[in-house]
């Protein structure tokens, strides 16, 4: 079993910048790719980011390109998501996201509860 902790989440003007993290209560961060995922009201999920074990190898939305970063640290056993430029639409439920395989290339299994990002006008 995974466990995934999100926190950073918040509320923020347009324009602002918030940084989301991802810990593991387990040792996960072995051969786990990782992942975020949002989900705004009445919407579907939308896979914002994704990154490698290694690290080496990471994907970005086109909503996101340019504004979002994903980044990792194994040895703290933590990813994060920069999010800078931040629009209103960005306002949803962010999940962090791991999947058994070091390419974040596939269906990711285990996720956590959410942090909730609210952007203002």
């Amino acid at each position: 079993q995974v466990w995934l902790v999100e926190s950073g989440g918040g509320s923020v003007q347009a324009g602002g910048s918030l940084r989301l993290f991802c810990a593991d209560s387990e040792c996960i961060f072995r051969n786990n790719a990782m992942g975020w995922v949002r989900q705004a009201p009445g919407k579907a999920c939308e896979f914002v980011a994704a990154i490698s074990w290694s690290g080496d190898d990471t994907f970005h939305a086109d909503s996101v390109k340019g504004r979002f970063t994903i980044s990792r640290d194994n040895a703290k056993r933590q990813i994060y998501l920069q999010m800078n430029r931040l629009k209103v639409e960005d306002t949803a439920v962010y999940y962090c996201a791991a999947r058994n395989g070091k390419s974040w290339r596939g269906l990711f299994e285990s996720w956590g509860q959410g942090t909730q990002v609210t952007v203002s006008s």
